[in-house]
């Protein structure tokens, strides 16, 4: 029972010292900031990930998270907004929204890219009243080892996403649902 206690009181501190550490979201930004923002991380994206890059050059549209927060002790939630780009230029704005239950502590911050590889998925992202990550079409997350050996040439999928500039610590294990939905700015 002691041992439950403290384990308690160390993953609350934990959840609450993280809150202080992650930078904590200003007001919704501007077109122009999230604009800036999503093509900054981008340009980031692309200049340490060269699988990145090279799906870029292929994808019909990207859709980029720069900051996405996420939080949780018991019951969890996540935030992001993002821009879409379509032949290097922002076309639409979308926000990114979760929420989780289950066995998790914690919070971070971090940002992602979406790839869009054919009209067909990206027209789902609209069409769908929100795209909900893990209904509808595949999306292939690309962690580290994927990431640096995906080429255009092993590129087999409609979606891929990549996921960087991770800060803070979540731990989690629960049911996560995940929405990105289009937004007027």
């Amino acid at each position: 029972m002691h041992a439950l206690l403290r384990l308690f009181i160390v993953v609350a501190a934990l959840a609450a010292a993280a809150t202080f550490v992650l930078p904590q979201p200003a007001a919704a930004a501007t077109a122009a900031e999230l604009n800036r923002d999503a093509q900054a991380a981008l340009n980031s994206l692309y200049a340490k990930n060269p699988g990145a890059k090279a799906i870029g050059k292929d994808a019909v549209a990207v859709l980029v998270f720069p900051s996405v927060v996420k939080a949780g002790l018991g019951v969890g939630g996540q935030f992001g907004e993002g821009v879409l780009f379509r032949g290097g230029k922002a076309t639409a704005y979308y926000n990114t929204a979760g929420a989780s239950v289950g066995l998790q502590a914690g919070a971070q911050k971090y940002g992602y890219a979406m790839f869009f590889l054919s009209e067909e998925t990206l027209k789902y992202l609209d069409k769908s009243e929100g795209f909900e990550v893990g209904v509808g079409p595949s999306v292939v997350v690309a962690d580290q080892g994927l990431a640096k050996s995906t080429t255009t040439t092993t590129a087999k999928d409609k979606v891929y996403a990549f996921i960087f500039d991770q800060q803070g610590a979540m731990a989690a294990l629960g049911i996560q649902g995940n929405k990105i939905t289009k937004i007027k700015k």
